[in-house]
């Protein structure tokens, strides 16, 4: 059914665009209500306009926290059109009816960026706005309610084709934004609170987002997908795209795994190569492009078509190495402008600059049907000093800072993990095995296939412990010389035993590392 609007109420904080809008409004002799900040600006722009407290008669109080909170107003959007009762007492009340409700919130989630006064904060916590939001998207079959300023053009069109009137199909398309809003402002609130008091895991909780972009499609072609950025700076992801094709479903998951690992290397210039969200190259060193050419080489094949990140800037020289290989995305903390050059020459290669992006989340979420799992991140590096060297062999310090790099990939890796490294450089993967056993054959497949000589004396970290011998045995067959892993096995003095015997060192952490 579409329905006349005679009586408008306008309540904004983000003043944009209300110039089209009031056009529309006068041309249909819609009558506007409006208070504070925003009838000033309705009255500026040259529009009639009554003022809220004239309107209900009951001048605004406590600083502004009471006004809009009054029973002519929410009367006026709340009864039902096609009720004779509530018909009757809106009439002996002399209560018109109020149509179209226009707000927008305080500005909460910008305060929260800008400053860490509580009370500043809590004072941006509107009322208000968010409780006439709710009373019109509820009463939806009667009532307008736009509360993006995006929306207003929509709202134009709407008037223009039905002569001042609004349909029910849009109200009701409002009314679900509306809510979606209300949703969203109440759970950046709660999020607020539960941060000031460190409640990690509350007993309600909602987690809030924002569309950023709509996807081609997700992992596979007829899967649908959207980006939502859950932040209270909510229109950015902290990284710029310099040049490229629009970002994939598959690009972001593994440029999110490549952010996480590249976060925890902080020694040295670090480069990690991301395929399907498994690392297939990471490796630490003072300079960069040694950094980048031992992380590439670490399994060729696998990285091609990969996701590659660095904690450095990328110089010319670099990027000549990245061009020589196929590479879906480059991330790095800047380009020259001779590496920009150089990059742009692949017209589809994503370029992105993440100098500004900071990991903020310490918790992590995975979703199914009508639940989800939350726990904080796995986001230990292995203190040196706490490694417990269980057999007669005993480190060096270099060997000591090689053992915590490998111990520090493995945790990034998909269980059940073995990774083996030399010269702070990953040479074999073996990820996502049922069987640990399976993943140290493929670790030391992959080492003999592209790094053969290196193996001799290189390290081997598992995310668990060895249950048996069999996988301890395969890597010392191979040339391994140290493993570390955290131990915990009814076995554990058997895989010792073979240790000693292999004269090899091995460390327990007492940290699992398990990756799913």
């Amino acid at each position: 059914m579409n329905l006349k609007v005679k009586n408008a109420l306008i309540s904004v904080s983000n003043k944009e665009n209300l110039t089209f809008l009031l056009k529309t409004l006068k041309k249909f002799n819609i009558n506007i209500i409006s208070s504070g900040g925003t009838y000033a600006s309705i009255k500026k722009l040259g529009y009639q306009c009554t003022e809220l407290s004239k309107y209900t008669g009951f001048r605004e109080m406590l600083d502004g926290r009471v006004k809009t909170l009054h029973p002519k107003i929410h009367a006026g959007i709340l009864h039902d059109r096609q009720n004779k009762k509530h018909k009757s007492e809106m009439s002996k009340q002399n209560f018109p009816a109020i149509d179209l409700i226009v707000v927008n919130f305080y500005p909460f989630q910008k305060i929260v960026t800008n400053t860490k006064n509580p009370k500043q904060i809590i004072e941006n916590i509107d009322i208000g706005g968010p409780t006439m939001v709710r009373a019109a998207a509820k009463n939806f079959k009667n009532v307008s309610i736009v509360t993006n300023r995006n929306d207003y053009k929509s709202l134009i069109k709407e008037l223009e084709t039905f002569k001042g009137k609004t349909s029910l199909k849009f109200r009701e398309l409002m009314a679900s934004k509306a809510f979606g809003l209300t949703a969203y402002y109440d759970a950046m609130i709660a999020n607020w609170f539960n941060k000031k008091l460190k409640i990690e895991f509350p007993e309600r909780r909602t987690i809030f987002g924002r569309k950023l972009q709509k996807l081609r499609y997700g992992e596979n072609p007829h899967q649908q997908s959207s980006i939502y950025v859950s932040d209270y700076d909510d229109k950015k992801l902290g990284f710029n795209q310099i040049h490229g094709k629009e970002l994939s479903y598959n690009n972001y998951n593994d440029m999110f795994a490549s952010l996480e690992i590249l976060n925890s290397l902080k020694k040295n210039s670090g480069t990690v190569i991301i395929k399907h969200a498994n690392p297939c190259g990471v490796s630490e060193n003072k300079v960069p492009l040694i950094s980048f050419k031992n992380a590439y080489a670490s399994d060729p094949i696998s990285a091609f078509g990969g996701v590659i990140a660095c904690n450095y800037k990328i110089n010319k020289k670099i990027a000549y190495e990245i061009n020589k290989n196929f590479l879906e995305v480059v991330l790095a903390k800047g380009f020259d402008e001779g590496s920009l050059e150089i990059l742009k020459s692949k017209k589809n290669l994503r370029v992105i600059d993440i100098s500004n992006f900071k990991l903020k989340n310490f918790t992590s979420v995975k979703s199914f049907d009508g639940s989800f799992l939350v726990q904080s991140k796995d986001d230990i590096v292995i203190d040196k000093k706490k490694l417990k060297c269980v057999t007669k062999l005993k480190p060096n310090k270099r060997e000591l800072a090689e053992i915590q790099f490998a111990f520090n990939v493995c945790k990034h890796v998909k269980s059940n993990a073995i990774v083996l490294c030399s010269s702070f450089s990953t040479i074999g993967i073996g990820a996502g095995q049922p069987s640990r056993l399976d993943s140290c054959k493929i670790a030391v497949q992959k080492a003999k296939q592209f790094h053969s000589p290196k193996i001799r004396n290189s390290i081997a970290a598992s995310d668990a412990f060895f249950p048996f011998t069999d996988g301890i045995n395969i890597l010392i067959k191979a040339g391994v010389k140290t493993i570390v892993q955290p131990g915990g096995s009814i076995r554990d003095q058997e895989v010792i035993n073979a240790a000693n015997k292999a004269k090899i060192k091995m460390f327990f952490t007492d940290i699992r590392h398990f990756k799913h």
